[in-house]
């Protein structure tokens, strides 16, 4: 009953046309049948006036709508006496609204649940006397500790301070499956606890969480109206003045001007109005519901039509773990003073072969020290001024700017190397290897069977380590030793629209300069994130392809719904014309004609018939080995 009442108040001409023809049938079952009549036209042709005014507004604000044709259905209708099809088409025109309402709230249903999920409260914890007390999420500061309860939300990033823990990150990254966390690993905002209550330790503040900035995202997608959203509008102005038009040839010919108002009765374009928003809310649903977050209706549109992908290499097509080999000290050094003195450097990078130089010299039980003053060269090394001296760490041409003789090295596949220099002089490398994702051969060969005519990878290692890791992913092409402006000028000579796949600060000028940028972002830069156009939020890289996928789907859906409304009404109204089509029958058929268009168009929140299943991840969120991706092959033909 209360639903039935918000309902009611939400949409007021509904309950009234609903009033008023309930009075209509009882004067008619009396007898009363100009009663009624009146009673009809009346209601109707107010209806109509108001229309007209809020109309007239929205011309004077520059969007051109489409009600003229129900307002001259609606007159037209009550001129000739046909005034149970002015109701009808009245409710039609009001009820449209709730229909829209209803068909865009279960398309937008996974990123409604996005936002309605967001935290408001965190349990601050004071450990020293196990006092719990609840304050907002604002309230929430860095170094705070936090207890977490079963089944509750983590309210903000942190590190887990508890023995372990099982999350479900299910609405972060589209992994059902828990993931096992231990004491010190990281915790995500928005990610579930399990059957037990943990304790942590904030890191971030609520606005720099990684769930508020997905709220956020979805925020900006939501409010996004695609081109072809726009197209539709567009195409609502010449099928406004061909209805018109027939309606009044079939009055011209026939003479009788019941035939004009039956035309315009099955000529209301509400599929062009709601079939499109519909289709690409639903596909922006479907890609949230598996971890991607796309940041509007304009990108589906661009990134279902790509014909160039780009990849970087270190953390895009490989786990961006690298995993220390060997060290090589040089000139009296010893391999703990090399990799001491470099993870100490590597404190002030952001790039993803900093946190494993950092790791593995914590595994070796090395300390590290502070730098009076560090600076990062991005894609080339880092230069720090620690107690040992000038320590610089990365690249061999970086490196060899600082000092004299340098070597250089065969790297071999699979591998990378770190150059290191102390003080002036050349101290060593740091032997790594970075292993090519699962997934990475299955989204390439994905890319191209969606209709992409060049998949290529660029990046910033050494040729001898790119060409092992593409030749291993299936790609031909590939831009080497590219620093971030090499990246966006390789991407500027590509053909377009160009997707650029990227996960680092240094892929940040690329994405923004791709017509699609894609973001790794489940454990990547916040800067990247923020500039990418979508946001894979599963440590997966076969979500980039299934990206495309659901874009391809989300524009044919699309482009099939506005097609069968038109088709379907232009197909009545030539019945219609020719005086088989009674304007009460017309209308009610018209309703079937709007609620086809919307029901098609809520497909795009599914893979559809013979399209195949987005690629398996695992419990971790990664992408896992599998024969097919996707809706790929499927959905492209």
């Amino acid at each position: 009953m209360e639903r039935l009442v918000k309902s009611a108040r939400r949409y007021p001409v509904v309950l009234a046309t609903l009033g008023v023809a309930a009075l209509v049938i009882v004067l008619l079952a009396l007898g009363q049948g100009q009663a009624a009549q009146w009673l009809a036209s009346a209601f109707a042709l107010g209806v109509a006036a108001w229309t007209t005014v809020g109309m007239v507004r929205d011309v004077l604000r520059g969007h051109w709508g489409i009600d003229i044709l129900a307002v001259t259905a609606i007159v037209s209708t009550v001129a000739v006496g046909e005034y149970l099809a002015s109701l009808v088409i009245v409710l039609m025109l009001s009820g449209g609204e709730a229909l829209e309402d209803y068909a865009a709230g279960r398309a937008r249903r996974e990123l409604t649940s996005l936002l309605s999920r967001s935290p408001q409260t965190g349990h601050r914890y004071t450990t020293s006397t196990a006092e719990v007390t609840d304050v907002p999420v604002s309230e929430i500061r860095i170094g705070d500790t936090l207890l977490v309860r079963p089944a509750e939300v983590v309210p903000v990033d942190g590190t887990l301070t508890s023995v372990d823990a099982a999350l479900d990150e299910s609405a972060l990254t589209g992994e059902s499956m828990p993931v096992q966390v231990t004491t010190g690993d990281r915790l995500l905002s928005g990610s579930v606890n399990g059957g037990r209550a943990l304790t942590m330790r904030v890191t971030a503040r609520v606005e720099d969480s990684q769930y508020q900035r997905i709220v956020a995202l979805v925020e900006e997608a939501s409010q996004s109206r695609a081109p072809l959203v726009r197209l539709a509008d567009r195409y609502a102005v010449p099928f406004t003045i061909a209805s018109l038009v027939l309606a009044g040839l079939a009055w011209f010919f026939s003479g009788d001007p019941v035939r004009f108002a039956e035309v315009l009765v099955v000529a209301t374009p509400c599929p062009l109005l709601i079939a499109a928003p519909v289709a690409f809310m639903g596909g922006m649903s479907r890609a949230a519901r598996a971890g991607i977050i796309v940041k509007g209706g304009g990108t589906l549109e661009k990134l279902s039509r790509v014909k160039t992908v780009v990849f970087d290499k270190t953390g895009t097509l490989t786990y961006g773990q690298p995993s220390l080999e060997a060290v090589h000290p040089e000139n009296g050094w010893s391999a703990d003073d090399v990799l001491a003195a470099a993870a100490s450097a590597e404190q002030y990078s952001t790039h993803v072969l900093a946190d494993s130089v950092r790791l593995a010299a914590a595994h070796r039980g090395l300390d590290t020290c502070e730098a009076s003053t560090a600076s990062e060269h991005a894609t080339n090394g880092v230069v720090a001024e620690l107690p040992v001296g000038t320590v610089v760490v990365g690249k061999r041409s970086f490196v060899a700017q600082f000092v004299d003789d340098v070597p250089t090295i065969t790297v071999t596949s699979g591998h990378l190397a770190i150059w290191v220099a102390i003080n002036g002089t050349f101290a060593g490398t740091l032997m790594m290897s970075d292993r090519l994702r699962d997934d990475a051969p299955a989204t390439v060969a994905a890319f191209r069977s969606m209709g992409a005519d060049e998949v290529m990878m660029v990046t910033g290692d050494l040729q001898a380590t790119a060409d092992s890791i593409a030749a291993a992913a299936g790609l031909t092409r590939v831009h080497a030793e590219a620093m971030p402006q090499d990246k966006v000028a390789v991407l500027r000579t590509l053909e377009r629209p160009v997707v650029m796949i990227g996960d680092g600060v240094n892929d940040a000028p690329a994405l923004a300069a791709a017509d699609v940028g894609i973001a790794m972002g489940a454990r990547g830069s916040t800067a990247a994130s923020e500039t990418a156009d979508v946001v894979i939020m599963a440590d997966a890289l076969s979500r980039t392809a299934d990206a495309m996928a659901i874009s391809q789907r989300t524009i044919k859906v699309a482009l099939e719904s506005i097609w069968l409304g038109i088709a379907l009404s232009a197909g009545l109204m030539l019945v219609a014309a020719f005086g088989f089509l009674p304007a009460i029958v017309g209308a009610a058929t018209q309703e079937v004609v709007d609620l086809a268009a919307i029901l098609n168009a809520l497909r795009a929140l599914s893979a559809g018939r013979g399209a195949r299943s987005l690629m398996p991840i695992d419990a971790q969120g990664r992408g896992v080995r599998a024969p097919a991706l996707s809706d790929s092959t499927a959905e492209a033909s």
